[in-house]
Parts: C-alpha cells; structure tokens; sequence
C-alpha cells in the first residue's frame, strides 16, 4: 500500500513528538527535497537518545523509494533501532516525520563521533515517469559522555571586610539528566555566619532546568589588619536516572580585608566610616541624623592676600 502524505496530517503529527533538546541539522537536496535532523548534542554511557527526521517535498513532482540508512560500524557500542527508515511515496507539498532511538552501551568510548547516514530517493518526473535514484550522505556528530554532567556556579564578591553582611548565590544544573532527592550544602569557613540556611534540598530536578538558591555571610566584627582568603565549600548531593548516589562540588574563595573609609555594599548601601546608610535610607532621615555621625569632607582653596600699591604724589 502506498503511503502518500499531505502537510496539514503529518505537520502536526510531528509536532505531538516529545522535545528533543539538541542541534537540528537541514539538508536541502535535489528536486526540491528538505530533510531536517534533530539529534542530540552528547549521550551519556548507558543511556538513551533520540534522532528526528522530518522530511519535506517541496518540489514540483512526487518523490518515491525515500530512504535512510544509519551507519551502525561508525560507532562502536550504539544501538540504532530502527536502523533504517523508508517512505514508499510522497506527494508534491507532503511531510514524512519519524523518531529514531538510540542507545549508548556501557563500555562504549567516549568523545566526539560521526553518525553517517546513507540518503536516497527517486524523483518521478511530471509524476509518471521515475527518474535514476539520488544519493547522498549525511555525518550527524555526536559526542558520548561517560559520566552526566552537573555543574555549580557560585557567585559571591570577591573580597569583604569586617561587620558587614555580604550575599551568596548558588545555581545547579543537571545538563544530562533529570535527578532526585537534590541537596545544596554550604559549608562556610569558621567565624562566617549565615542569614538563611546554609542546606537545601529538592525533591527533583528536571534537565537543564536550573535552581538557585540565595543567602547572607555575615563577617566577625573583629577588623583585621591585612587580608587573607576564606574558602566556601559547596556541596551537591543527588540520586541519578539509573539510581546511583552522586556527588560534585567546588570550592570558592573570597578575600577578607581591611574596610577602607567608604565602601559601597551590592546593594547599593555605604559605609562611612564606622557609620552605615542603608540604600533605604530617605534624605530626609540622612538630614536627621545627628551632628558627627556623617563626616563632610571641605577642601578649602588657599588665597594668597593682595599687595596694594601706593601712588607717589608728584
């Protein structure tokens, strides 16, 4: 039985396959034939991922015998299935869409690997006659990861001084896999405080979903007298896809210094001195504030007096 297909079916059949995250690859080819490969940019030892095909007749005249055939000796340890795909027929303005599934063993070798494709199909001049079969080859690259990846970006200033409060953000990314039972810890150096908690935990997360999380260091108010680093351990503990218990973290540090006469704070208050102005803080209260607890600074011009000159009388 022939297989003709039309846009307005097949373009939203297409459309219900689940989000594949990944390059898409276009190869406009001969007799007005458009092909679009979605596939995955990495796949990890021992999992899963998916290829989509859609296919597209722009041309005058019907196309038959489509075909794709997948390489499977370019990549030793992946599993194709199918390994091939084929379209008995595809009328003028048709659309053929379909899901290739492919899985990576786990002894198979990571690193960057070419998928070749072996494309063809028969034009059928003024749709009766079928011309000489086209061919054409196509490289899909893809990289096998032998680990997923998670990585944790901290951002935090990168020097405070004494008796202040200074914010702390954390973001994780699972970039391969959806993982459970998540927990951020913090482990702060001795004498740093937290305003906040310095552990939090999520049930799941999704891949490529990333999560944040936000706190407050708050320094001794001993002032010091040079500087010296503080390290910040950042802790992520999970449960991947296959039910293994993983863990990744980093190590950050900021320098403690001695706070000069003013210093402005991230959010937007200053320090004077040992006096603070919250960014809050009105003109008005400013004003309010008692004599000697904001210092102005005056810079006075010095004048040199004038010498004044006498006429003599003639």
């Amino acid at each position: 039985m022939n297989q003709v297909w039309v846009v307005p079916f097949l373009v939203g059949l297409f459309f219900m396959i689940p989000n594949i995250h990944g390059e898409t690859l276009v190869q406009n080819l001969e007799g007005g034939i458009n092909v679009e490969i979605t596939h995955p940019d990495d796949i990890v030892v021992g999992r899963e991922g998916i290829i989509s095909i859609l296919v597209k007749n722009n041309g005058w005249e019907e196309k038959q015998d489509i075909s794709f055939e997948f390489s499977l000796s370019d990549i030793p340890g992946l599993i194709v299935e199918p390994n091939n795909a084929t379209i008995e027929k595809l009328a003028v303005g048709g659309s053929y869409g379909k899901n290739i599934s492919l899985r990576i063993i786990n002894d198979a070798s990571p690193g960057i690997h070419f998928l070749n494709i072996k494309y063809s199909h028969v034009l059928v001049s003024n749709n009766k006659t079928p011309q000489d079969p086209f061919f054409h080859d196509i490289a899909i690259p893809i990289t096998i990861k032998d680990e997923p990846n998670v990585t944790i970006h901290t951002n935090i200033p990168e020097s405070i001084f004494a008796n202040a409060e200074f914010p702390i953000e954390v973001e994780m990314t699972s970039q391969d896999i959806d993982i459970t039972d998540v927990k951020i810890k913090i482990i702060p150096p001795k004498d740093i405080e937290f305003r906040g908690e310095t552990m939090h935990s999520f049930s799941k997360i999704e891949k490529n979903t990333p999560v944040g999380i936000t706190s407050r260091i708050i320094t001794p108010t001993e002032e010091v007298n040079t500087e010296y680093k503080l390290p910040f351990e950042i802790i992520v503990e999970y449960t991947d896809d296959v039910g293994d218990e993983k863990e990744d973290s980093q190590t950050v540090s900021v320098v403690l210094r001695p706070r000069t006469f003013m210093e402005l704070t991230t959010d937007g208050g200053i320090w004077l001195g040992d006096f603070f102005i919250a960014p809050y803080v009105s003109l008005g209260t400013i004003i309010g504030i008692p004599a000697g607890a904001i210092i102005s600074l005056l810079v006075r011009r010095k004048t040199s007096p004038k010498k004044r000159t006498r006429k003599k009388k003639a």
